[in-house]
């Protein structure tokens, strides 16, 4: 049960964060190039006597400029940091990191698992250190620290490094925890088409 909503929260906090994002930044865009070309219509509308296509120019660049969004470019920054940390995460669980195995596969299968082990064992120790390193840098930022443009405390932003890395780290142990009983890994199919035939499942056998 736990697992289940922990996964069903890591994939909304990916797909809202990716969807907030993507659309703060359109908007911005829309809003700069909007402003921009709308003086350069106008300047062009006037040289050309169509003077109420230059009035509606000058309306659109003032309705624009009088909306502030310059802080939409460090907020999309700060949720796609969040979407690749969680993400980080999906991927340890759903088995879509790259991974060179070339060696692994060349062993037998007594030989395979200790290795195997000890790979998602210094997965689990890296993230587990970072989680930790990011906990304290987090902990020790002074209160006031406030970032450029929202003006948001900064303990939040950089939250998502012990927050993520934490979270990659469980999912390295529940991947070990899954092969040490089952001798399966979760891994991806690349570039294979299925014919009317359905697709495997996101795991391989150990042997």
């Amino acid at each position: 049960m736990f697992n289940r909503i922990l996964d069903r929260l890591e994939e909304w906090i990916i797909c809202v964060l990716m969807a907030a994002a993507t659309c703060i930044t359109f908007v911005a865009v829309v809003h700069r190039y909007g402003a921009s070309n709308s003086v350069v219509l106008a300047t062009w509308a006037n040289a050309h006597g169509l003077t109420w296509v230059g009035d509606a120019a000058d309306w659109i660049y003032l309705s624009l400029t009088s909306i502030n969004l310059s802080w939409a470019q460090e907020l999309a920054t700060y949720m796609f940091v969040w979407m690749a940390k969680f993400g980080a995460a999906l991927g340890v669980r759903t088995g879509i990191h790259v991974g060179v195995d070339v060696f692994v596969k060349r062993l037998s299968p007594e030989s395979r698992k200790p290795v195997i082990m000890f790979a998602l064992a210094c997965g689990a120790l890296f993230t587990g250190i970072i989680g930790t390193l990011g906990a304290i840098y987090v902990y020790e930022l002074d209160a006031d620290q406030v970032s450029p443009e929202l003006e948001w405390p900064s303990w939040i932003i950089y939250l998502c490094i012990p927050l993520g890395s934490y979270l990659m780290c469980f999912r390295f142990l529940q991947v070990m925890w899954q092969y040490q009983h089952s001798g399966l890994v979760p891994h991806q199919a690349h570039g294979i088409e299925y014919q009317g035939q359905p697709p495997e499942p996101l795991a391989e056998p150990a042997q």
